[in-house]
């Protein structure tokens, strides 16, 4: 079994909720959910223009190598309503691969680790809470190092994954 790390966010609808319903779809489809962060909301970035996010970060185990896990991402994002008119705009769900054991690979479908993961707060403080101590297999840095350099001021404590379905306002449907 590989040990994976993901990144989810939303900023359309029931955030909370499509949080919490990506997670249970994750695990519907045989990846084991091994740890959650707390969900935080924050500010959008590069295109920024719309709502506020939650973001999150889990850790998973799973028997699917790199490209076939990030394909199931994708089939969940699109069940659950994923559509992209504009480039970094907004979405009721989007899942990324970040970490994926110690795995470095650059190809048309699959990018491990995450291109960007080190210059975004919003994936490194979720990521802090659960792997502090994973470590970026190409920059030698531990998520926690890489999170002290960023600024974290866009990114605010929102509450857990329970607490994501339980603050829904409607019923989160695409």
């Amino acid at each position: 079994m590989a040990t994976a790390f993901l990144g989810l966010g939303s900023n359309l609808g029931d955030r909370g909720d499509y949080l919490a319903r990506a997670l249970a779809l994750v695990e519907e489809n045989g990846v084991r959910v091994v740890a959650i962060s707390p969900i935080y909301e924050t500010e959008p970035e590069e295109y920024t223009e719309q709502p506020r996010f939650l973001n999150a970060a889990c850790q998973v185990e799973t028997s699917l190598a790199p490209r076939d896990l990030l394909r199931l991402l994708k089939r969940i994002e699109k069940q659950l309503g994923r559509a992209d008119p504009v480039q970094n705009g907004p979405r009721t769900i989007d899942l990324d691969l970040l970490l994926y054991d110690d795995a470095v690979l650059k190809g048309a479908e699959v990018e491990v680790p995450h291109p960007r993961m080190a210059r975004r707060a919003f994936v490194l403080v979720p990521l802090v809470d659960i792997a502090p101590g994973a470590r970026h297999p190409l920059l030698g840095k531990t998520v926690g190092e890489m999170a002290r350099a960023l600024d974290r001021s866009g990114v605010q404590m929102w509450g857990g994954i329970e607490e994501g379905r339980a603050r829904g306002r409607g019923s989160g449907k695409p």
